[in-house]
Parts: C-alpha cells; sequence; structure tokens
C-alpha cells in the first residue's frame, strides 16, 4: 500500500505573514541587458545572450524563491519598431507580459541619454493604459538604470540622466517634462557585475503584493529542456557568425530522446532566409555547423545532465519572419 504522503504530496513550508509575490515585467530596448541581468539575479544561466540586438524573441520566465518573496522575472524581447512579422510578434509579447505583471522593470542604460527606442517604450505603456477596448492599469514602475560598472558620473550626472528618462513618463503624474515622479522608483546597478543588484531585488520585493508561492523553491524556469537546447544552439551561432548572418536565423530541435541514462539525442535544425546564407552557416567543408555544434554541446550537457549526441541541420525558408505560417510552427505566432 502507498504511503499516504506520497499521495498527498509533501504539505507546504508555512510562509511568514509578510509573503510577497508577483510577476515582474523586464522590459527596454533590444541589448540592454535583460537577460544578463535574469541570469544574475537566478544565479544560474537560462538565457542566451549576445552583443546583437533583439537576442531575446520570447517570454522566459525565471523563478527566484527567498525566504520571504517569490519574484516571477519575465524577461520580454527587446522593444522596438517593427518591420516585419516576427518583429510584430516580439513587441506584443513584451506588451502582453506588461499587461498582466505585478510590477514593471524597465531597463535603461545609464551611459546614454534616452534613444528612439526608449521614447517608443514610454509611447507603448501610455497607449496600453489609454486604450479604449483594453484599458490597463500600469503596474508600479522600476526605472533600471544598469551597465553602472561603466558610469563615472557623480551623483548630480547621475541625477540628471535620471531626470531625462522620467521626462518620457510626464503624463503618468500629469507633471511638466523634467518633474520628479512619485509614481517611479529608480535603481542603479550593473548586471553584468551584480553591483547594486541586491538594492534592486529589495525595491522589487517591497513593490509585489502579499501572496503564495507558485512554484516550488527549487524550481527556476518553466521552459522544457528541448526549447532551452534550441536556444543554447541560437546563442553560439550569433556569436560565431557574428554580422554574417544577424536576425534571419532560426532554430528547431526536431528530435530530443533519451538513448540511456548515460546519452541524449538531439537532432536539430538551423533555418535561414536565404539560399545564399546556407553556405555561411555551414562554412567550408561544414566547418562552421561543426563549430557551432561543438561550442553548444558542453552547454547542452551540463542543462541535460549526459552526455549529448548533436546532429545539426541547416535548411532554407524563404522569407520566414515575414510569414505568418512558418511563425506559428516556430512558436512565434500571436492568437487574435
Amino acid at each position: 500500500m502507498e504511503d499516504v504522503k506520497d499521495l498527498l504530496g509533501q504539505p507546504e513550508p508555512e510562509l511568514p505573514p509578510n509573503h510577497r509575490s508577483g510577476f515582474v515585467a523586464v522590459i527596454g530596448r533590444p541589448n540592454v541587458g535583460k537577460s544578463t541581468l535574469l541570469n544574475r539575479v537566478l544565479g544560474q544561466k537560462i538565457a542566451i545572450t549576445s552583443p546583437k540586438p533583439q537576442t531575446t524573441r520570447d517570454q522566459m520566465l525565471g523563478i527566484l524563491t527567498l525566504p520571504d518573496a517569490q519574484l516571477l522575472f519575465l524577461d520580454t524581447p527587446g522593444i522596438h519598431r517593427p518591420l516585419h512579422k516576427l518583429g510584430e510578434y516580439m513587441v506584443q509579447v513584451a506588451a502582453d507580459t506588461i499587461a498582466d505583471a505585478d510590477v514593471v522593470l524597465w531597463l535603461v542604460d545609464v551611459n546614454t541619454p534616452p534613444t528612439e527606442e526608449d521614447q517608443a517604450i514610454a509611447d507603448l505603456l501610455q497607449q496600453l493604459t489609454t486604450r479604449r477596448r483594453k484599458r490597463v492599469k500600469l503596474p508600479p514602475l522600476i526605472l533600471g538604470f544598469n551597465q553602472a560598472d561603466r558610469w563615472g558620473g557623480d551623483s548630480e550626472s547621475t541625477a540628471v540622466r535620471v531626470r531625462e528618462y522620467e521626462a518620457l513618463l510626464g503624463w503618468l503624474v500629469g507633471a511638466q517634462p523634467g518633474d520628479a515622479h512619485p509614481a517611479v522608483s529608480t535603481a542603479l546597478f550593473s548586471a553584468t557585475t551584480g553591483r547594486g543588484a541586491e538594492a534592486l531585488l529589495a525595491l522589487v520585493r517591497s513593490l509585489l503584493p502579499l501572496g503564495p508561492r507558485y512554484y516550488p523553491e527549487d524550481q527556476i524556469t518553466d521552459v522544457d529542456l528541448r526549447y532551452m537546447a534550441a536556444e543554447i544552439i541560437r546563442e553560439k551561432a550569433l556569436y560565431l557568425l557574428q554580422d554574417e548572418i544577424p536576425h534571419s536565423l532560426a532554430v528547431e530541435v526536431d528530435e530530443f530522446i533519451e538513448r540511456s541514462e548515460q546519452l541524449t539525442y538531439i537532432s536539430a535544425i538551423l533555418y535561414v532566409e536565404r539560399e545564399s546564407q546556407k553556405p555561411i552557416v555551414l562554412g567550408s567543408g561544414g566547418s562552421m555547423i561543426k563549430r557551432i555544434g561543438q561550442t553548444a554541446r558542453p552547454e547542452i550537457e551540463t542543462l541535460v545532465g549526459t552526455k549529448v549526441y548533436l546532429e545539426l541541420w541547416v535548411k532554407v525558408w524563404e522569407r520566414w519572419r515575414k510569414r505568418q505560417n512558418l511563425l506559428k510552427q516556430l512558436g512565434y505566432a500571436v492568437e487574435r
């Protein structure tokens, strides 16, 4: 007879009465450090990074469980003005994430004044709160000034930079541009070095509502191994291909088989948009595709906990970023 404890499961741990929990939408323009921050606060890598903008294409959940809180970070694609259906999907993912969040953490680069992309984010936030059919109450907002490790300004120049970004949000409180905004919190930190990260987490926690734990304390994400393996392959390809195949590359794992307790077989397809791109990804005599596999394999083996037999293939999908049916097959499709 099965043990009653096995049937009922282990009891939930008793939580402190001030336990907080909720979703934190991490937004910002492309390549501002959102995925780097997520990996930093979780203490391990779950989101791929690269020097190229728009590396993140979909929402990624990172779960940080503390004794008195559970912070559910939602890493989003960089918000930009889309040029194709993939770009439209990425911006829609970010907008939907903001609408469902308990706190919005908007990352900006403290080393640069607001860009056109930052203005586009401010415009999106305003649009979300003024839609007639789907009016959204903007959650508490944190302006997170990233890359503090490269910032050499004094307190006065820091205050000036903060006001420059706050000026984008004058509509929040009906204030004049440049005024302080009590509805917006600010934090200065470095996702790369971790400087200021603890203070940022404390600020995020203080803005979350009281609530339970939604996930087990040892869980750090909700995405499966198949998805993460595909993302690791794409990350390595982005680094190795440099500027030759920027964003016209997609990766799909078509086979993921545990052949034994010691070996996992993975087959993945790298899609490009033009025939001329295929030989670049393959390389002379298959040298480039081999390097991508060799670079990705150790990280995937750490992920799955076994040796990995990895096979990579290259196929051409003409203009896949602009074709709704192909985007849907890759999981990049918004249901309307």
